[in-house]
């Protein structure tokens, strides 16, 4: 994964919130201020995006679950699409709380989705009212909005992603409480110290948002297509060794009980000529 700063200046990954929103622990992070916005040093951008993707890598190699965060209007496209790219679930409508500190619950909100949507397939809902299948509809599209995206997660995942740290504070207070890591794209109205490995960049802009969470997906990627397989020939090369030697011992054994068979019929014979005898 390469990270070009012309591409960053291009998607306005460096525009900062107006002086007036400001968070004085992003400071390092900045370049300067220009008619009262803030302006984010992008060569530090780029190098957060490698270090976070390079985390990443190693995390998808381990077959981690990442869960892409992203509930805002501008967010809620590029999280769907980096999350679908990389084959890993996402939240782009609103965080339901318990999503990592009381998975069981949430479990069972995707299980009675999966319920209705059978009851679609078999025609149960036949056997409804008009007014209960109305009903069933409107959770229906109430759940799909809320858990559509984590319908694959067994578990509570080990990564998040997020993006705008401020407001998916609630999610961080929950990964907070389990000890899951942290990424987040983190603005100049926000504190980078919330997460274990902020990027400082835009959290408004779609273009921006898009580009970030392109470039993470495709580590994410490279670590899933990384994953070291089987090695067949050594395998095929042990199964060659091995079956020479099974048939070697087999034709042994044959040899052996062909041996053994005429002894026994030489004796058969001796024995019948000493009784003519």
């Amino acid at each position: 994964m390469e990270v070009n700063i012309k591409e960053l200046l291009e998607n306005g990954v460096y525009f900062g919130h107006p002086a007036r929103q400001f968070d004085p622990r992003i400071k390092p992070f900045l370049y300067g201020k220009r008619q009262g916005i803030y302006i984010i040093d992008i060569e530090k951008t780029a190098e957060k995006i490698k270090e976070a993707g390079e985390f990443l890598k190693k995390a998808a190699e381990n077959n981690k679950v990442i869960l892409f965060v992203g509930t805002k209007k501008q967010a809620e496209e590029p999280v769907k699409q980096a999350a679908e790219r990389c084959g890993m679930p996402y939240v782009n409508y609103r965080w339901v709380g318990g999503i990592l500190t009381n998975f069981s619950e949430i479990r069972k909100r995707i299980a009675r989705l999966e319920e209705i949507e059978e009851m679609e397939r078999t025609g149960k809902l036949s056997l409804y009212t008009k007014k209960e299948v109305a009903l069933l509809m409107k959770e229906k599209e109430n759940l799909l909005k809320k858990f559509a995206g984590m319908r694959t997660l067994t578990k509570h995942p080990d990564i998040i992603v997020i993006v705008d740290v401020k407001k998916e504070i609630n999610a961080i207070r929950e990964a907070h409480k389990v000890g899951v890591k942290i990424i987040g794209i983190v603005d100049t109205n926000s504190n980078p110290d919330l997460v274990d490995y902020p990027i400082p960049a835009n959290d408004d802009g779609l273009k921006s948002i898009g580009l970030i969470l392109s470039k993470l997906a495709e580590c994410i990627i490279e670590g899933k297509t990384s994953v070291p397989y089987p090695d067949v020939k050594a395998e095929q090369k042990e199964e060659d060794r091995v079956g020479p030697e099974t048939e070697n011992k087999q034709s042994e054994k044959e040899t052996v009980g062909r041996r053994q068979k005429k002894l026994k019929e030489n004796k058969e014979e001796e024995g019948e000529k000493k009784n003519e005898g």
